[in-house]
């Protein structure tokens, strides 16, 4: 396996720019998700680096090796699609092998690395069938055992789990997750389903109209967004944004909300007036009877152990998850309160975030050992489905 290098890469189909000065580095086994909406540069980047695409500018390196200008057969890498792009007219094993026969390899090894890889996928007892009578969640492992068993630098794949149903995408994001953790393959892959990249990414770009806006890790993007784009585009509810003209002084911990003090993270940075916005995650924000910011209960949903209560304020919308057990009524007047530490300060003009202690911290690998749970996203009944269909 091998590391990918991209730096300041440029895609532009005419006087559109897909793509614009993007760089990150995919570090020797990670699993490096790029998400964002639809239309947002991600395929593109994959694309390109994958060598389907050709960059307009920039570099791409693939175990040190520049490959910027090479065509896909050049790069040792291996696709896996959306629509799985099986032949129709093969069995499962003969699909599997395609690749290898292509190469003429012996025709022993090409037996060991389909059998493995069928293990491994726990297709085994399918070699021998038609791909046409398999389900969704049994072509996309033999499209995956096609990859599989080259054995390449690295795997590209563009929304693979995209054709699924809600309950099969679910199941093989944790097959495909245990799966990296077995081979630990150099992987890219493409999605705009939250859940899918929050579960099982190392590491998560999230882009917006060609630019990456976060590079980090699933549980810093989800605490400490760096926008407030990667902020409502990340979370199920979406994190709350309350606008409010104000000043903030380098090192301030508190910001006025109308007449009301509302603790916040001390800033390192300053401004001296204009648009800001404050972000909370719904699991940060609290009712209370009298005091705080204040406004009225529009909606209660009803999710188990936890309910949604939605509340309308003069600074905007705000949703609260709070225990199930909590009773509120809808046209209740109530105070918001939220946790300090928790949450986000943005410029309102440039949608940035205003950097705090709580936002310097670097990126870090997590331990193979980690437990891939997207964090305050799974929490409730029916999130995989909502979530999948939050941005797409």
């Amino acid at each position: 396996m091998a590391e990918i290098r991209v730096e300041n890469l440029v895609k532009q189909f005419g006087s559109f720019a897909a793509v614009r000065d993007t760089s990150f580095t995919v570090r020797d086994g990670d699993f490096f998700c790029l998400l964002g909406p639809s239309g947002c540069g991600k395929t593109t980047t994959l694309r390109m680096v994958a060598g389907l695409e050709l960059p307009t500018s920039g570099s791409i390196r693939l175990d040190g090796e520049d490959v910027t200008f090479r065509r896909a057969r050049e790069r040792d890498i291996a696709m896996v699609f959306q629509l799985f792009a099986l032949y129709p007219h093969m069995n499962v094993r003969r699909n599997i092998a395609f690749p290898l026969l292509c190469v003429g390899m012996p025709r022993a090894e090409i037996v060991r690395r389909v059998e493995a890889a069928a293990r491994t996928l726990r297709i085994a007892h399918l070699l021998d069938k038609p791909v046409s009578g398999l389900s969704g969640g049994d072509r996309q492992r033999v499209a995956l055992g096609r990859a599989l068993v080259r054995q390449p630098k690295a795997f590209m794949m563009d929304e693979p789990l995209g054709a699924l149903d809600a309950e099969f995408r679910h199941i093989m994001c944790g097959e495909l997750r245990t799966l990296h953790e077995r081979v630990r393959a150099t992987t890219v892959y493409v999605t705009h389903d939250q859940l899918e990249a929050m579960s099982m990414a190392d590491v998560i770009a999230v882009m917006n109209r060609g630019c990456i806006e976060q590079l980090a890790s699933p549980q810093e993007i989800y605490d400490r967004p760096a926008s407030i784009f990667v902020g409502e585009f990340i979370g199920s509810p979406a994190m709350n944004v309350l606008r409010f003209e104000g000043a903030v002084a380098p090192g301030a911990t508190e910001v006025v909300l109308g007449d009301v003090p509302v603790a916040v993270p001390a800033s390192r940075e300053g401004r001296p007036g204009g648009p800001l916005v404050l972000g909370a995650r719904p699991e940060h924000v609290s009712l209370r009877g009298e005091g705080g910011v204040r406004g009225a209960v529009t909606g209660v949903e009803y999710l188990g152990t936890t309910q949604v209560v939605t509340v309308d304020t003069a600074h905007g919308r705000v949703k609260a998850r709070l225990p199930a057990t909590d009773e509120v009524g809808v046209g209740e007047r109530v105070g918001l309160s939220f946790r300090a530490p928790k949450l986000s300060l943005f410029d309102g003009t440039t949608g940035k975030v205003i950097r705090s202690a709580l936002h310097d911290t670097p990126t870090q690998r997590p331990a193979a050992a980690r437990s891939h749970h997207a964090p305050g996203l799974a929490h409730s009944p029916g999130a995989a489905h909502s979530l999948g269909a939050s941005h797409g």
